[in-house]
């Protein structure tokens, strides 16, 4: 069984961990931002993918004494990975480009 905390605190770091990655991931996949709540969504939803595909592909990373770093690294990368998804399928295109 995993054990998982819910307070206060978890949900601050996953929020900022999500923000973080998101934004990064964002501009590295898309070119541009999308804005505070777009790139916290991205992030968070990175996080998850990036922890399922570490799982799946037995990748253990990790940064010796920070946590929050490695969550963000992988974070990052499970977002990257979404918004490319994405933005082939169209989403994440600009006003002005066709």
């Amino acid at each position: 069984m995993i054990d998982i905390r819910l307070d206060v605190d978890t949900i601050l770091i996953w929020i900022l961990v999500g923000l973080v990655a998101g934004a990064l991931a964002s501009r590295v996949a898309l070119g541009h931002g999308l804005g505070l709540l777009g790139d916290l969504v991205a992030g968070v939803l990175g996080a998850f993918i990036g922890g399922v595909l570490a799982e799946v592909f037995k990748i253990n990373f990790a940064i010796s004494g920070h946590p929050i770093i490695t969550a963000m690294v992988v974070a990052f990368v499970g977002a990257v990975i979404l918004l490319f998804i994405l933005r082939i399928f169209g989403f994440g295109r600009g006003r002005g480009e066709h």
